[in-house]
């Protein structure tokens, strides 16, 4: 797992310049407390850098995205989100009735993943998923 200084260096070590806008953008993304959307992360750094570009938003998420910095989901309200790497793998089951997100745990797809690569020779990418349903209350 990467940790705090460890995603600046790991910039750095491949070139890439620490801009005051990429600083933000990072910021925003690890103090988030739960998923965040790029639109989100632009109104967050906007309170402070007016001049922000949402292009620059996007591209930055892509880089990190690239780096294995950040991981990218789908929640099933038209918006991909975004999540610091630090804070570790989860999944999620989203309720389509209600909306309700319940985290679940990584090693509930360790058996998903091991039954793919044995019965089908797939190596799953489990990094970060949602599982869409419905929850106990609205089945």
């Amino acid at each position: 797992m990467v940790k705090g200084g460890d995603i600046l260096s790991r910039l750095k070590d491949k070139g890439y310049r620490l801009t005051p806008q990429r600083m933000m953008i990072l910021d925003a993304v690890e103090a988030a407390d739960d998923h965040i959307s790029a639109e989100e992360i632009y109104t967050h750094v906007c309170e402070r850098y007016p001049n922000l570009n949402i292009s620059t938003v996007y591209r930055t998420l892509e880089l990190l995205k690239e780096l294995e910095l950040v991981t990218e989901t789908d929640m099933g309200d038209g918006r991909v989100r975004y999540h610091s790497i630090k804070k570790g793998h989860h999944h999620h089951l989203v309720c389509q009735e209600c909306g309700k997100i319940i985290d679940l745990d990584e090693v509930v797809l360790a058996p998903l993943k091991d039954t793919l690569y044995r019965d089908y020779g797939f190596s799953a990418d489990l990094k970060h998923l949602a599982i869409f349903g419905r929850c106990k209350k609205c089945s």
